[in-house]
């Protein structure tokens, strides 16, 4: 992280929103004038919001709370947290460490450079504005028996969030939350093991908070931030703790019961449930109303009164 130090400590200094001339950021920084813009054009790359105006300095667009790893420690019991500023991927870190680290181990950033999402897309991850977190977990039960976590890791988020004062928060088959029918967060899951082992699971999550309209040029869909859908937004730090409290739960939860104990709490909060959509399979579009999910994960699709299962495949709202 050496080569991004004086980048971290310039965030640090402008996170409170306020003007701050270039002359006293260099002095505090031990930079020339010149020095501090080109470090302003590089943290502007990372997606924050920067204002400059001439007479005042540099100012960012809001104020940003930045995580705290003591601070998230002290909320959550975790056997191992890092959080990392500015990083590839934290689900790549955690892949990188499948043997070495504790179950339940937690990675963090603030920025990921490639960051990624379902089926290889990019995830767009400007610096300190959402929440970006992986976990590492083993399964005793194996490979088989981690089918459909993604829908249950997709519960436990949805229900915190409303509890934590967005109600309207929804989930999307397979591993999306909603809310009025923009994208919120994504769920990736990724696993290594062999058949008759424990599986090796590493959980990540990307959850937009207050993602910067200058940030989001790549973005071809509808998207939306958790600070729309709560009325009172918990802090980074809290937030973080708290989900990661709740999917550890909720981890130890599926061991002990499977999918079939989330079925019920899935449908409750289906963003599609009842509502006519496009199953796309590769290059096969087929249409019905969605139905929920059955106790293997599998999407429940009804054409014409009969209902298909389907283990594969996105959907989108019919029209869309």
């Amino acid at each position: 992280m050496k080569e991004h130090s004086t980048r971290l400590a310039l965030i640090r200094l402008l996170a409170d929103g306020h003007f701050h001339s270039g002359e006293k950021l260099g002095l505090a920084l031990g930079m020339s004038r010149a020095g501090i813009a080109k470090q302003i054009k590089i943290i502007q790359q990372w997606g924050l919001d920067l204002y400059s105006v001439q007479g005042k300095g540099y100012c960012l667009a809001a104020p940003i709370e930045l995580l705290d790893s003591q601070r998230i420690t002290e909320l959550v019991n975790c056997p191992q947290l890092e959080l990392i500023p500015v990083i590839d991927s934290t689900n790549q870190h955690l892949l990188n460490q499948i043997g070495q680290l504790p179950c339940g181990a937690v990675c963090l950033a603030e920025y990921q450079q490639a960051g990624r999402g379902r089926r290889g897309r990019q995830w767009q991850s400007p610096f300190g504005s959402n929440l970006y977190l992986s976990t590492y977990w083993r399964l005793e039960a194996g490979v088989a028996a981690a089918m459909g976590l993604s829908l249950v890791v997709g519960v436990a988020i949805a229900e915190t969030l409303q509890q934590l004062g967005a109600p309207d928060i929804r989930v999307k088959w397979p591993n999306d939350l909603y809310y009025h029918d923009k994208k919120l967060a994504g769920i990736l899951v990724e696993m290594t093991g062999k058949a008759g082992d424990a599986a090796h699971l590493v959980i990540g999550m990307g959850l937009n908070i207050a993602m910067p309209i200058v940030a989001t040029t790549m973005i071809d869909q509808a998207w939306t931030n958790l600070s729309a859908a709560c009325v009172s937004l918990p802090s980074r730090n809290v937030l973080a703790a708290t989900l990661i409290d709740r999917i550890h739960q909720t981890l130890k939860e599926y061991e002990d019961i499977g999918l079939s104990g989330f079925v019920e709490r899935w449908n409750k909060i289906d963003n599609f449930l009842n509502r006519p959509v496009k199953l796309l399979i590769g290059e096969r579009v087929i249409e019905g109303i969605a139905r929920g999910i059955n106790e293997q994960g599998a999407l429940l699709l009804d054409t014409n009164g009969d209902i298909t299962a389907y283990v594969g495949g996105e959907i989108s709202l019919r029209g869309c």
